[in-house]
């Protein structure tokens, strides 16, 4: 099938919302961490960087003896579950409620943590800013750290294993995932993205990796290392879409994450050997361009995408949302509906595995999901889940929002637990709850019976 490509359609980590509170959130809900307090050390070129401490005892759990994570990626299905969100809260954007009072946001608890871990799921992935800062010079930003902390030792509490990924790091901000949004409803000075093109950025990544690595890597819940959320030069510098005219004139550049990338294997690997590394394409990790991904000479690397196609037609459709699965409607652009089905779904997801058979590697889909009130969206998951099933993917869908009502009362695009009407707020029985709770029931594993793989 002919599918040709379209700019990226944002999707925004907030719900739907109307009136006075869409203008008030658009200036709130997502700004960075900018002159972030400064922690130890200096990751200037010139300076060492700071030394990494093991996380405290009391964040580890007490689990069965810890054997190979390797095998949670490979052979088969062993991970299911979700994607949490958050950021750096900045009070004079913020409030002093949307996000929460700390120095993270929007606020997660222990229970949030037991109720993604009741409903079936054995896997969160944290999409978290980076522990080092966005701004020059770049150094360790201590209330991350203790943020990250935190979760990883709720997430060990609730028996769900856990992958690091970082949004954010030395030249790069939570809001290139925005960016249309730059001058409009915030500030054009909060869009950081030189990491695409600054040497001095891209060491301080592979310092934030090796740091990282350094204090998790005895941690028995923490099973994978994801480098960098949804890579995105080729937009942000030149606003290409097409893997093939990106890579016919900057392969091999400072603007080529295949380029970038294996320096912050290296760095991990330098301190720390066993812990999976996951790394997805560039183009925000979409599956068109995974081929284009060169996988790295290193072990246990598992390479991941991204799946919401199509999403300006399907999976991003604002309310009322006209188009339904399984449905007919035009995919490739050309103005003639095509069929939208489960057999396109698994035509779309063939080049997932046609990168398998030729690397010999493992992947993963570490985000997907359906805003929850598109038509025929448990259908959809359904069919989609079943198919990652049919090939042995790990996978987790965004997202899981926290409880925290100021969060809650605004954001519901992805809370399937709200159903699928869009002005609904409280958690009611629904098909698509029911497919992901379904899927979700088929986990074995987790840490507290890591012992049985």
């Amino acid at each position: 099938m002919n599918r040709q490509s379209r700019p990226r359609v944002e999707r925004w980590p907030f719900g739907r919302l109307s009136g006075c509170l869409l203008a008030f959130s658009l200036l709130v809900v997502l700004a960075l961490a900018c002159g972030l307090p400064a922690g130890e050390g200096d990751l200037t070129p010139s300076a060492a960087p700071p030394t990494a401490q093991p996380v405290p005892t009391l964040l580890r759990p007490s689990v069965a003896p810890v054997i190979d994570e390797w095998a949670l990626w490979s052979g088969g299905t062993h991970l299911r579950g979700a994607n949490i969100w958050q950021r750096v809260v900045v009070p004079e954007l913020d409030g002093p409620d949307f996000l929460g009072s700390g120095h993270v946001g929007p606020p997660y608890t222990q229970a949030d943590f037991d109720g993604l871990a009741a409903l079936g799921a054995n896997y969160v992935n944290i999409s978290h800013p980076g522990l080092f800062t966005e701004r020059p010079p770049y150094v360790l930003d201590e209330a991350v750290q203790a943020n990250l902390d935190r979760l990883l030792d709720m997430a060990a509490q609730a028996n769900l294993f856990a992958v690091i990924t970082f949004r954010t790091g030395p030249g790069r901000s939570d809001f290139t995932f925005y960016r249309d949004g730059a001058g409009e409803w915030f500030d054009e000075e909060l869009l950081i993205e030189s990491v695409w093109s600054d040497e001095a950025a891209q060491e301080g990544w592979a310092e934030m990796w090796r740091y990282t690595a350094a204090r998790y890597r005895d941690n028995p819940v923490v099973v994978g290392y994801d480098l960098m959320c949804e890579p995105n030069a080729e937009d942000v510098l030149f606003g290409i879409y097409e893997p093939e005219e990106f890579y016919s004139q900057y392969a091999g550049t400072i603007h080529d994450w295949n380029a970038f990338y294996p320096r912050l294997v290296a760095a991990i690997r330098e301190v720390d050997a066993e812990t999976p590394i996951l790394v997805g394409a560039g183009g925000w990790s979409g599956v068109r361009w995974l081929p284009y991904l060169q996988p790295v000479d290193a072990p246990r690397i598992v390479y991941t995408v991204h799946q919401y196609e199509p999403q300006a037609q399907y999976t991003h459709q604002e309310p009322p949302a006209e188009n339904g699965y399984p449905g007919a409607f035009d995919l490739n652009w050309d103005g003639e509906p095509d069929t939208f089905d489960r057999a396109w779904l698994d035509d779309f997801l063939g080049t997932i595995d046609a990168f398998r058979a030729e690397h010999g590697v493992p992947v993963a889909v570490n985000e997907f999901g359906v805003m929850r009130w598109v038509p025929g969206a448990a259908a959809f998951m359904a069919d989609e889940m079943d198919l990652f099933e049919a090939r042995g993917l790990n996978y987790a869908l965004w997202v899981w929002d926290p409880a925290w009502p100021p969060w809650a009362e605004s954001v519901s695009d992805f809370n399937f637990r709200y159903g699928p009407d869009p002005e609904n707020r409280e958690e009611v029985a629904n098909d698509l709850m029911d497919v992901i709770g379904e899927r979700w029931g088929r986990n074995v594993l987790r840490p507290s019976s890591i012992g049985d793989l």
